[in-house]
């Protein structure tokens, strides 16, 4: 008898897709939705300066009856659908920024922009699939924007400025958004994203309850030594060489000192900045990177640890070192409750045998900012060629990366039906 309940409402839950009847409508929005990531990839734009990204999606909304909020978090867009039933509030999160990466691929809508970075002209590239989650979006809205009578309650689509990270000196991204409000005026009660991968074939979704993505926290190491002629390193003390020491010890902080078996952890050292003549050892040093954590407990370990161990190395070589670490994204936390709600959404759309429970990543999403205020679910969408081998893809922030077109009408349809069962529910 439990057995046949559960495949009851297993049955139940699979079946609403159909029920919401709009297939036809979001097979017909394929080839819009390419193209409006096409026109976004050729024109991609840094954090905190997607203006004419912003413009392209605010005129969209509004176009569709959709009331439009804009400059949210300096370019964000915000579009809030009200249903033609009472209900709850669903936010559908989308990020809109680029990355300073010069596009190496052979694509018709190869990106050839360029802008200043950090005082640098640097190429600017969708290298993280961000443009495919603004079409998907789009389109999703456009789809629910017809079809209001099923809605059962209000969807909030939130298009997001600077996941990537606000420049030097703003603020930016979700943590801003939910500074200025958005979850709030109409409340939201719960909030779906997704990411394209581009390692994961076209078709198939990946999601983990709980701890899905690392937190990410910048450091930067400033070290202190004693300038001198390179031919006579005894008279001075080499920050470069305590550099190294400390790169060094770093490693054994996670190989000997974190719990792995209870969850990963990461120390990448991306930038080393020091002196400026090969026969001059410098007065100074500085290392800035990465740290990733999925548990908080070994987060706080790490980060003191960290400040321990480059202070105790720089004495033993009688230089100085300081840690500073900022604190940077959250763990990017699944609601357990709505990530199992959900799962018969995804199941529907892309069918049991293509939804895949995964591994945590080391990756990071300040989606995380949204799931500390309500419950959120966040997964990944395939995006690599279906035809392509397992080691044929090239992955995300490099100037290879691509995705495949054929993979985004999936992503509709998981946030069209996702939404609207989730209102369903919470009749």
């Amino acid at each position: 008898m439990k057995k046949f309940l559960v495949l009851a409402l297993c049955s139940a839950s699979l079946s609403m897709y159909a029920q919401h009847g709009l297939e036809k409508d979001i097979a017909a929005i394929e080839s819009k939705v390419i193209e409006w990531r096409h026109d976004i990839h050729q024109n991609p734009e840094l954090s905190n300066r997607e203006f004419k990204t912003a413009e392209k999606i605010a005129e969209h909304l509004k176009s569709l009856g959709i009331e439009v909020q804009t400059g949210v978090a300096h370019t964000g867009v915000v579009g809030i659908l009200k249903g033609n039933k009472p209900g709850k509030v669903v936010a559908l999160r989308a990020d809109i920024d680029a990355l300073p990466v010069t596009e190496r691929n052979d694509l018709p809508f190869k990106s050839e922009v360029k802008s200043d970075y950090l005082g640098q002209e640097v190429g600017v590239m969708h290298a993280c699939g961000h443009d495919t989650h603004i079409a998907i979006l789009m389109g999703t809205a456009e789809i629910l924007a017809k079809n209001k009578d099923k809605i059962r309650g209000t969807v909030k689509f939130i298009f997001q400025p600077a996941e990537e990270g606000a420049p030097p000196g703003e603020e930016g991204g979700a943590a801003l958004m939910v500074k200025e409000g958005v979850l709030d005026n109409p409340k939201v009660d719960a909030i779906y994203g997704l990411h394209i991968g581009s390692y994961l074939p076209v078709g198939q979704i990946a999601y983990k309850p709980r701890g899905a993505m690392a937190a990410a926290q910048r450091f930067v190491v400033n070290i202190k030594g004693k300038q001198t002629h390179g031919s006579q390193p005894w008279g001075g003390i080499d920050p470069i060489y305590v550099a190294a020491k400390i790169i060094d010890g770093f490693q054994s902080i996670i190989s000997r000192e974190m719990e792995l078996t209870k969850e990963a952890a990461v120390i990448t050292v991306g930038k080393i900045t020091g002196g400026v003549r090969n026969n001059i050892i410098p007065e100074s040093a500085e290392l800035v990177g990465t740290i990733r954590t999925l548990d908080y407990d070994m987060q706080e370990k790490l980060n003191a640890r960290m400040k321990e161990m480059a202070a105790d190395i720089a004495k033993a070589y009688r230089a100085e070192a300081t840690v500073d670490i900022a604190k940077g994204t959250l763990i990017t936390y699944n609601d357990p409750a709505l990530t199992e709600a959900s799962l018969g959404s995804l199941k529907e759309v892309a069918g049991e045998e293509n939804v895949h429970l995964v591994n945590a990543t080391t990756g990071a999403e300040d989606f995380s900012f949204y799931q500390k205020e309500v419950p959120g679910f966040f997964f990944i969408l395939g995006g690599k060629n279906p035809n392509a081998g397992p080691d044929e893809h090239y992955p995300h922030h490099t100037p290879d990366f691509k995705i495949d077109d054929s993979g985004m009408l999936l992503g509709v349809k998981a946030m069209t039906n996702i939404a609207l069962d989730f209102l369903d529910r919470s009749k």
